[in-house]
């Protein structure tokens, strides 16, 4: 079997910095609100990522925003996490393992708390670092890449809480809220990447207030889905053949 190919240069973030340091914000408060309409059982309800209920999801997401509310937690976060042999699986566990004694309401606290720290951290950090690449290769479908940490800071984790957002909505039975300014634009950067990723003709629209029709060259496939449906097959959460196998980073 051959290896996976491997980008050369580093993927940069495409979103401007305003619309990125906007988008993270909102995201946030949208998360935010989601988790203050649970009620007591909805924080065990299984969600789509595997071994993951809402409350460890909700820990996760969390435990990314206190990693980015300062440089002292950034690096505390890390360290950690390379002594227990580095990568995002790594990252991730520990955020949610670190959380597992919060109760639901201590969790939406410190949430609220960090949110707006977050942003800005994430902000502060893109500045500083945003150009630099990120020392670890990262997997997205059968390929092994290079990120600079601009990409993570300004696209990869505002994507991150979305998508969590509608986990935690699905597995409890709530509408996501979506409308065309935040989540369209979402949703149109990760159009704009995955058509840079698979770089084939193509027509897609989508459904819903996120949704609209982009297309490429002629003679490609014609695809039509609700958009956080199409967010959810690239994210590696949905089944998915053709062109939309092609997976873009959440």
């Amino acid at each position: 079997m051959s290896a996976p190919a491997v980008r050369m240069s580093a993927r940069s973030a495409a979103l401007d910095p305003p619309s990125a340091h906007r988008l993270a914000a909102e995201e946030h408060d949208r998360f935010l609100a989601l988790l203050r309409t649970l009620e007591p059982a909805d924080w065990h309800r299984p969600t789509d990522c595997p071994g993951w209920d809402v409350r460890a999801v909700a820990g996760h997401v969390l435990g990314m925003a206190e990693m980015v509310a300062s440089t002292a937690s950034f690096v505390r976060q890390n360290v950690a996490v390379q002594r227990a042999g580095g990568g995002i699986d790594a990252l991730t566990a520990y955020q949610v393992r670190t959380r597992a004694s919060l109760q639901p309401e201590e969790l939406v606290d410190r949430f609220a708390g960090v949110a707006p720290r977050a942003a800005r951290g994430r902000r502060r950090l893109a500045a500083v670092l945003g150009r630099l690449p990120m020392p670890e290769k990262q997997v997205v479908g059968d390929r092994t890449e290079r990120w600079r940490f601009g990409f993570l800071f300004d696209v990869v984790l505002t994507r991150d809480t979305w998508m969590h957002r509608v986990d935690v909505a699905r597995a409890t039975g709530r509408d996501v809220v979506l409308t065309p300014a935040h989540d369209g634009r979402i949703v149109t950067d990760v159009i704009a990447e995955w058509a840079l990723r698979h770089d084939r003709p193509y027509r897609l629209h989508l459904t819903g207030p996120a949704g609209g029709t982009w297309s490429a060259g002629s003679g490609g496939p014609d695809l039509e889905l609700d958009a956080v449906e199409f967010c959810r097959v690239l994210s590696g959460r949905g089944a998915a053949t053709g062109l939309l196998a092609q997976q873009v980073p959440f």
